[in-house]
């Protein structure tokens, strides 16, 4: 990793401690996100030139502060005043109060219920991620300026309703992990497989996702389902590497090459299935780090022990019964009991499912392994029609083209 990287990262790894510890100390979130940003940029522009100094937090800390109480003394004066090269030398006066979780209280107040999920999402990625609104515009295919205003909105939202730490009691954090997990959840999936674009994968987010699970997992290790999230990240991201062919196609999961696989992602996740698994009530996320455990551990798609995961999906599907979960069991019982019963109960899920490109795809897959090629392509080229994913839209075109090009 070069230098200008590794300060990269120290900020970002910086920027939720800061703004969580400036946010606690004055309780105005929106005002202490935009001095915090400027701290990050002065110090990007003096760290370079002079070497980190020997308390970074504490130096951020003061000089946020002081941009702050700039807003505060004028708030007519909203234009950015440039950071004088003196602060570099800044201390604070008074000893700097940090709390173990500030990272996870700043993640539970970007998840403000008064917030929808994808607000949260990109505040979560902007306060907490430190991604800039045009990396987040570019993640989720918007406008700059749509981007922006999104966020803005999001941050009137939660000072509306009184956006400090104050209000994170026990019962609030309760009430709010759900939301949390989601929401890391969704960052995660939106950079595995992204749901438009021409890329397959966004590894930015992705990759994000599971810094920050780690992360709030260290300020809250006795929630297992956070656990759960993790170690799934980490066995659904250890198959990035096989999923696209030398011509950039995608490569479905019973095709990929398992030795291009990071298997040290998969010991990871596996490690801390079984740590956590045996001590505490097993929850959805935990059912699908398991689920992709034993896809993780088999050497060779033949060698998938369908069995036990067709098992853990009626748990999941108990347990959680989403439309999605339920895709999942269709898969899975085609694998035990053959694709006809796997399209039974693929039919049964219409109602749910039968506008989403996902549930054309499996019945077109299941359609094939069952003979049924015309009906196949049928559903291939529907499926193809109605994801906004480029990559996926041309592996579901040369499914149907391979089989209506098949005289048999």
């Amino acid at each position: 990793m070069t230098t200008e990287a590794r300060l990269e990262a120290h900020l970002r790894e910086l920027l939720p401690q800061v703004l969580g510890a400036l946010t606690r100390r004055t309780g105005d979130f929106d005002r202490s996100e935009d001095a915090v940003s400027e701290a990050m940029l002065a110090a990007a522009r003096q760290w370079r030139a002079e070497g980190v100094p020997a308390d970074p937090r504490a130096w951020l800390v003061t000089v946020a502060s002081r941009r702050l109480t700039d807003m505060w003394r004028s708030e007519s004066a909203r234009r950015r005043r440039e950071l004088q090269a003196v602060e570099a030398e800044a201390r604070p006066a008074a000893p700097v109060e940090y709390a173990a979780d500030d990272t996870a209280d700043l993640l539970f107040l970007c998840c403000h219920p008064d917030l929808s999920p994808t607000s949260q999402v990109a505040l979560t990625l902007r306060a907490v991620g430190g991604l800039t609104t045009a990396e987040i515009a570019a993640a989720f295919l918007v406008p700059t300026d749509t981007m922006t205003r999104r966020i803005s909105r999001a941050k009137q939202a939660v000072a509306a309703a009184g956006g400090g730490f104050g209000v994170l009691d026990a019962a609030t954090r309760s009430a709010r992990l759900p939301s949390v997990l989601r929401v890391l959840y969704l960052i995660f999936n939106e950079g595995y497989s992204a749901a438009a674009g021409r890329e397959l994968a966004r590894v930015e987010l992705s990759s994000e996702a599971i810094r920050l699970t780690r992360q709030f997992r260290e300020s809250m290790p006795e929630q297992p389902e956070l656990a759960g999230l993790l170690a799934l990240m980490l066995l659904t991201d250890a198959r990035r590497p096989a999923r696209l062919d030398g011509d950039g196609g995608l490569v479905p999961l019973e095709a990929q090459d398992r030795r291009l696989w990071r298997h040290e992602l998969i010991d990871e996740g596996v490690a801390i299935l079984t740590d956590v698994l045996p001590r505490s009530r097993t929850g959805p996320y935990q059912l699908q780090a398991a689920i992709a455990a034993v896809h993780g551990e088999a050497e060779l798609a033949q060698d998938t022990d369908w069995p036990q995961i067709l098992g853990l999906y009626h748990l999941l599907e108990r347990m959680d019964p989403s439309p999605m979960a339920r895709l999942g069991r269709v898969v899975a019982l085609a694998m035990v009991e053959g694709p006809r019963a796997g399209l039974a109960a693929c039919d049964e899920l219409a109602g749910e499912l039968g506008d989403h490109h996902r549930w054309f795809a499996v019945r077109a897959h299941l359609l094939e392994k069952s003979g049924e090629a015309q009906a196949a392509v049928r559903a291939y080229r529907e499926a193809a029609q109605r994801t906004a994913s480029l990559p996926e839209r041309d592996y579901l075109t040369r499914r149907a083209d391979r089989l209506g090009a098949d005289p048999d």
